[in-house]
């Protein structure tokens, strides 16, 4: 792996460090906007206290913490692949380009040695899994990773409930911050209640620190950080897309991991950007969120 000099100065010296994931810059965010608002989320984790820590493999080089020009890359790049934990070493191999997801952003900021990450929404259990299988690589990666995940809930496309008792099983720890309802990505409330929560950033920091305390740092643990009331979407519009957008995506035979980058795509064309007006607002607000934890953290 490269560090960039900035993360690798900032880890060395204990000062605090936020990893954020690619995919949404190069599949989840419409170009040329992407690379501005890539900036953008850097810039809120810089105004949280931290260094940011984009993650990409570039050139078939897993790094931690982008330079301008790779960042430009993974964004303006139409051939950037979409790389999980399994995809890394044939991406490394073949010296290609490849955006993290989730589970491939934990995996390398836990070798890293990087303990807070951000994100617009974790993966999950979709729609209909009883019958396909079909289940995001980052539930069991963050059974298996020490790192805590600063999220808007899982994406409203998923079976909420399933994957929450997922996580359950996997021993993967839930926190609320400031809310006892499990967010729903676009949404403040997906229908689900959570039993734990956190009040301010200091609180999540001690968690962490029994954590490693009480050698339970294997795993992995979520923040779910709902979406500003003021940024959430519509609710009838948002129910009216989603079924619209599901249906789209059966019969255009979409499945496995294009269903995700479809649907956005999808929510985007049909709430005529009112969707990436809140995704963007929700990733900004949990970049700044996991800054001031991870400074709690360091502190």
């Amino acid at each position: 792996m490269l560090l960039h000099p900035e993360v690798a100065e900032a880890l060395d010296a204990g000062r605090p460090v936020v990893a954020l994931e690619s995919t949404i810059i190069s599949h989840g965010l419409p170009r040329p906007d992407n690379l501005r608002i890539a900036r953008e989320i850097e810039d809120a984790v810089r105004a949280g206290g931290a260094v940011p820590a984009t993650v990409a493999v570039v050139d078939g080089q897993a790094r931690i913490g982008l330079d301008d020009a790779a960042l430009d890359r993974v964004a303006s790049d139409p051939d950037v692949d979409k790389v999980s934990v399994r995809d890394i070493a044939v991406v490394a191999a073949r010296g290609g380009v490849g955006a993290t997801t989730v589970a491939s952003t934990a995996h390398l900021a836990a070798r890293a040695g990087i303990r807070v990450f951000a994100t617009g929404g974790l993966g999950g259990v979709h729609r209909g899994a009883r019958d396909t299988w079909d289940e995001s690589a980052d539930l069991t990666t963050l059974s298996r990773t020490p790192v805590l995940v600063v999220c808007a809930g899982v994406k409203s496309i998923l079976d909420v409930g399933a994957t929450l008792e997922r996580l359950e099983t996997l021993n993967v720890g839930v926190l609320g911050y400031r809310t006892d309802r499990f967010p729903g990505f676009y949404l403040r409330d997906s229908g689900h209640g959570l039993f734990w929560t956190a009040e301010t950033p200091g609180q999540v920091a001690d968690v962490l620190r029994q954590q490693d305390a009480l050698n339970s740092a294997g795993y992995g643990l979520v923040l779910a950080n709902p979406i500003g009331i003021a940024d959430e979407l519509d609710h009838e519009l948002h129910d009216r897309t989603l079924h619209a957008g599901l249906a789209a995506a059966h019969q255009a035979g979409v499945t496995g991991k294009d269903v995700t980058p479809f649907l956005l795509d999808f929510f985007h064309r049909e709430t005529h950007g009112a969707s990436l007006a809140a995704n963007v607002a929700l990733v900004l607000g949990n970049a700044r969120l996991a800054a001031e934890v991870a400074a709690a953290y360091a502190s």
